[in-house]
């Protein structure tokens, strides 16, 4: 297979099974919220909000320094995976000795600390898979890491199901996190052997190589981690567990959806490299039209979202947790920043700018804390809400500082055609919605497509020659 159809293959296998995942990580939520309750859930949402804690604390930007470093045509892969992993190892270890010692001091009720060493042993496996991902990023067949990823998914769902079904105490419910980690682990490690066969190397001296090149990465890492998921923890600590639960029912649509953004981007990410060396019209084309398509996503994603986020709430989480739709309505916002926020920390990434970036979330990440801990207290009966909104603006801000930054450096700034057009197409979709609403979910987004599809074709909006030159690899 040629490579450039082995890119397309891998882009559209791992489109279609990130979206299984994310839809079979949605059924997972229903059962476990209709199962625990506003309160339950709540502690559920609390202790897998260490996970990402745990993972910025343990990233240190080792796996993209290791897909990095592979990538090298004169690489000595085994050398490098094995002290990498062996490197994560001894980092996520620590984290697991360390955590039994902490969490007694955490304001929290004893179930909920026994679920974040659970977590913590979780977050070992996951530290160890991610490392193995760059042997199939360099090889262009990350599908089978994609695939592997629903398998475990799938079967951590038919778990949460048996759980649900037989009655399985908080502690169950939460360890299938770990069997989902352990299967993506063995499966990942398994398919890695085919390569590369290596045990965990301690070179200490090396490490220190590696860790020089890898920290800024993480830090950055730590930073977004901040800004973007350290508001759940700091809502367990102020508020009851049913706060976090309204708060977490709505996020975790959010959270699950937040993987497109990069996902997409990351199909011309390296043409942002070559050409803004090579050819800068050609790199203004190409941002510009990564601009265009997240306009088209967007408008969409929030008016049917705002539309139908009762719906939602009620078909992911139950009858129960009806507060959280104005939570979800308000988070619509916050992805649709994402989708430029993502856009334009790439953008500076191609153009070196990796400073930058860590400033810009340095203010964010102190915006976003300084907000939740103050804000929070000063409104008990709707302290969910405060997170929310929070991370809208911190979404603003981030995407205002990068947006500055590339303008600044690169005397650019993104622009979209036909956005009249777009939204012509948007509010139409949404006037439709808006006089059906009283029929089945499904078949609403199913008009909703049809109908806004149908818009961006009658406008022209986007054609398939556009498509194809942002596909095209440089000579």
């Amino acid at each position: 297979m040629s490579v450039s159809r082995r890119i397309t293959y891998n882009v559209i296998f791992s489109s279609v099974t990130k979206v299984l995942s994310t839809a079979t990580a949605l059924v997972g939520i229903g059962l476990i919220t209709r199962y625990l309750g506003q309160d339950g859930f709540g502690l559920y949402a609390t202790a897998l909000a260490f996970l990402p804690l745990f993972g910025a604390l343990g990233d240190w930007g080792l796996p993209q320094t290791t897909a990095m470093k592979i990538a090298k045509p004169d690489a000595n892969e085994k050398k490098i995976v094995a002290n990498v992993v062996g490197l994560r190892l001894f980092i996520s270890i620590a984290i697991l000795i360390i955590t039994p010692f902490v969490v007694p001091f955490l304001p929290y009720p004893y179930e909920l600390k026994i679920a974040i060493v659970i977590v913590a042993a979780s977050h070992t496996l996951s530290s160890l898979y991610q490392i193995l991902i760059g042997m199939f990023q360099k090889r262009l067949i990350m599908d089978r890491v994609t695939g592997a990823e629903l398998v475990g998914k799938i079967i951590q769902v038919g778990l949460i199901f048996l759980g649900v079904y037989f009655k399985w105490n908080f502690y169950l419910i939460v360890g299938t996190l770990f069997v989902n980690m352990l299967l993506n682990f063995i499966f990942v490690l398994l398919l890695s052997r085919k390569f590369i066969k290596f045990k965990p190397a301690f070179d200490f001296n090396y490490w220190k190589i590696i860790l020089r090149q890898s920290i800024p990465l993480g830090m950055a890492t730590a930073l977004t981690f901040v800004y973007f998921r350290s508001n759940t923890i700091l809502l367990s600590v102020l508020r009851p567990p049913e706060d976090v639960g309204i708060f977490s029912a709505a996020q975790k649509v959010i959270e699950n959806i937040s993987f497109f953004p990069a996902m997409i981007v990351g199909l011309t990410m390296p043409l942002f490299s070559y050409y803004l060396a090579k050819d800068k019209v050609k790199f203004k084309f190409l941002v510009n039209e990564n601009y265009k398509i997240f306009f088209i996503l967007t408008i969409p994603l929030v008016i049917g979202g705002l539309l139908l986020s009762d719906k939602m709430i009620a078909l992911i989480a139950g009858p129960d947790f009806f507060e959280s739709i104005l939570v979800l309505q308000i988070g619509l916002f916050t992805l649709a920043l994402i989708f430029f926020g993502t856009l334009f920390m790439n953008i500076m990434i191609a153009a070196g700018l990796q400073k930058s970036i860590f400033w810009a979330l340095l203010v964010c990440a102190i915006f976003s804390v300084l907000s939740n801990l103050y804000f929070i207290p000063q409104f008990p009966d709707n302290a969910y809400l405060v997170p929310a909104i929070v991370s809208v603006i911190t979404e603003v801000l981030v995407v205002l500082l990068t947006g500055y930054f590339i303008w600044k450096k690169l005397h650019f700034f993104p622009r979209v055609e036909k956005l009249p057009q777009i939204l012509s197409a948007g509010f139409l979709m949404g006037a439709v919605i808006y006089f059906f609403q009283e029929l089945n979910f499904f078949i609403l987004i199913l008009i909703g497509m049809v109908i806004y599809t149908s818009g961006l074709l009658v406008f022209k909006i986007i054609s398939r020659k556009e498509i194809m030159e942002l596909l095209r690899k440089p000579a």
